[in-house]
C-alpha cells in the first residue's frame, strides 16, 4: 500500500473537520503560516478546542498587532480547506501516546481491520516516519470482516447481526470469549446459531476437564504430597511432558496472536490428551488405589501440575472460569487472582523425548488393540472391553518392548487381562471374554475374585486395599 500510493492530498473541502492553520493576507494575497501565527491556533484550540478555528476570526486568533511578514498588512482571511481526515488518525501516535502518562511511542500494538491498510496504518506510517523517522508501531496486527454463517457481511438492515450481549445472557461470556479465540481473525470470520453450539459444546469438554482435575485433586496437598519427578510412573511423565509440548505452542501462539492456536492446541489436549487418554487411563489407579499410596500420588502430582498449567494458559481466555478454578485448586492462592500468577513457563526437566517416541509406540499398539475390541464388542464376542482379555502375538523386536510394559498394558489398553506371545513377524492380536469374576470394587474380570475369605467380592488388589484401610 505504501509502494503503490505516491501522492496523498493533505486538503479536503469538508465543513467539519481540523483545519488547515493558515491566513491569508487581504493586501497582497500571501500566505502566512509562521511559528508565531502557528503558536497563537495552537493554543487558541489547546483552550477551546479545534472548532474554535471556524469560529474566531483571524483578528481574534492572531496576536494584537500580528502583521504580514510580506507587506506589512494587518487585514487577514482564513483558509477554508481542512486537513485529510487520514492525517488526523495517522498523527495520533504523536498527539496520544507522546501527550498521556504512562503510554509510549511507538506503541506495542496497531490493530484494525483490513481497510486500514491504506487508511490507519498506511496514513500512521507516513506521518511517523516523515517527523520522527521511524514507525508509530511496533506490530500490526489486521482483522478481517464479521459475517453470518451463510458468508454475508452482517447488517442491522438485513437482520443478521448476533449482538455480543444476546450470546452473554444465554451462554455466557466465557463462551463468547472462547469463540472469539476460536476464530483465525486475521480473515473472514463467520458467526451464527450453529457456530455458537459447537463453541458451547467445546466450553463444556473444557470446564468438565477441569472438574475431573479438581475433584481427584480433593485430598492432594502439592506441599507434602507432591512425588518427585523421577518417582513418579512413566505414563504421568510423559503426560507432563505433552503438557510441556503444548505450553511451548501456545506460548508462540499467543506472542504471535494466533488466539486459534491456542484454542486448537487446548481443546485437542483436554478432548484428546487427557480425556480420551490418559484421564481415561488414570481412573483405575485414581479410584482404586490406597489414598496415599505412591501409585496414587505420582497420578495426582501430573493432574495438579497439569491443571495449574491449563487454567493459567486460559485465563486471558476463559477469565471468569479460570477465576473460579483457580479459588478451588490445592496449594493455589485463593485469595489473590488467577489473573495475578505468572503465565507458565516450558519446565525443561519435565521434557523427555525419548519417553515420548517409547509412549507413541504404545499408543500405536493401543488404537490396532482398540480396533480389534471394538470388532469384537460389534460381533458379540465380549459386552464391553473392560470384560475382555486381549493377546498379543508380536514379532521379536515388539515383543521385548512390550514386554517392558507388560504390567501396565492391561491399564494403558482399560481391558482385564493382557497377555503377551512370541510370533514370527508383525501383531496378531485375539480377543475373548477374560476368565475369573468381575471385582466389586475395581470392575476387573480376574481369577483373584473369590480367593479373600473376608472379601470374596473382590480380586486380591482390592482385598489387600480395603484390609489396609479397614
Amino acid at each position: 500500500m505504501i509502494a503503490n500510493s505516491p501522492d496523498w492530498c493533505l486538503s479536503r473541502q469538508r465543513a467539519w473537520g481540523v483545519g488547515i492553520p493558515v491566513f491569508y493576507c487581504r493586501e497582497c494575497g500571501g500566505e502566512i503560516m509562521t511559528k508565531e501565527s502557528l503558536d497563537a491556533v495552537h493554543d487558541l484550540v489547546l483552550a477551546e478546542g479545534s472548532d474554535a478555528w471556524f469560529v474566531k476570526d483571524p483578528s481574534e486568533i492572531l496576536p494584537a498587532g500580528f502583521k504580514c511578514p510580506k507587506c506589512g498588512a494587518s487585514e487577514f482571511t482564513k483558509e477554508t480547506d481542512i486537513l485529510d481526515v487520514w492525517f488526523d488518525a495517522g498523527s495520533s501516535s504523536r498527539a496520544v501516546l507522546e501527550a498521556s502518562p504512562g503510554l509510549h511511542c511507538p506503541a506495542d500494538l496497531y490493530l484494525e481491520g483490513s481497510d486500514q491498510h491504506r487508511g490507519w496504518f498506511n496514513k500512521s506510517l507516513v506521518i511517523g516516519v516523515s517527523t520522527k523517522g521511524e514507525s508509530p508501531f511496533r506490530q500490526c496486527v489486521t482483522n478481517g470482516w464479521m459475517l453470518d454463517e451463510t458468508g454475508r457481511t452482517m447488517h442491522k438492515s438485513w437482520g443478521n447481526v448476533i449482538a455480543p450481549q444476546e450470546i452473554i445472557s444465554q451462554d455466557g461470556a466465557d463462551v463468547l470469549r472462547l469463540w472469539v479465540s476460536s476464530t483465525n481473525y486475521f480473515e473472514d470470520v463467520r458467526l451464527g446459531k450453529e457456530i455458537l453450539k459447537r463453541v458451547g459444546d467445546a466450553y463444556r469438554r473444557i470446564r468438565n476437564t477441569f472438574r475431573f482435575l479438581l475433584a481427584n485433586l480433593y485430598d492432594f496437598d502439592p506441599a507434602t504430597d507432591r512425588v518427585p519427578y523421577g518417582e513418579m510412573q512413566e505414563i504421568d511423565r510423559w503426560a507432563l511432558h505433552r503438557l510441556q509440548v503444548l505450553v511451548r505452542e501456545v506460548t508462540q501462539a499467543y506472542e504471535s496472536y494466533e488466539f486459534h492456536r491456542v484454542y486448537h492446541s487446548v481443546h485437542n489436549f483436554a478432548a484428546v490428551t487427557l480425556s480420551a487418554l490418559y484421564l481415561d487411563v488414570l481412573k483405575d489407579r485414581l479410584y482404586t488405589s490406597e489414598a496415599n499410596s505412591a501409585a496414587r500420588r505420582s497420578a495426582q502430582t501430573a493432574l495438579w501440575e497439569i491443571l495449574s498449567a491449563v487454567v493459567r494458559i486460559l485465563a486471558p481466555i476463559l477469565s471468569f472460569t479460570a477465576e473460579e478454578v483457580w479459588g478451588y485448586m490445592p496449594g493455589g492462592d485463593s485469595k489473590n487472582s488467577v489473573h495475578l500468577a505468572g503465565f507458565p513457563a516450558v519446565n525443561n526437566a519435565f521434557m523427555d523425548r525419548e519417553l515420548d517416541a517409547r509412549w507413541t509406540k504404545l499408543l500405536e499398539v493401543r488404537d490396532e488393540v482398540y480396533r480389534e475390541l471394538e470388532e469384537a464388542r460389534t460381533t458379540g464376542v465380549i459386552a464391553k472391553p473392560l470384560e475382555a482379555e486381549v493377546t498379543l502375538a508380536a514379532a521379536p523386536e515388539l515383543y521385548d518392548f512390550l514386554a517392558g510394559y507388560a504390567d501396565q498394558l492391561a491399564t494403558l489398553f482399560i481391558v482385564s487381562q493382557v497377555n503377551l506371545a512370541k510370533a514370527e513377524k508383525g501383531l496378531n492380536i485375539s480377543i475373548k471374554p477374560a476368565p475369573g469374576q468381575r471385582c466389586d470394587r475395581c470392575w476387573l474380570v480376574l481369577p483373584t475374585v473369590g480367593q479373600h475369605a473376608m472379601h470374596p467380592a473382590l480380586c486380591a488388589r482390592c482385598a489387600e486395599v480395603v484390609t489396609a484401610v479397614y
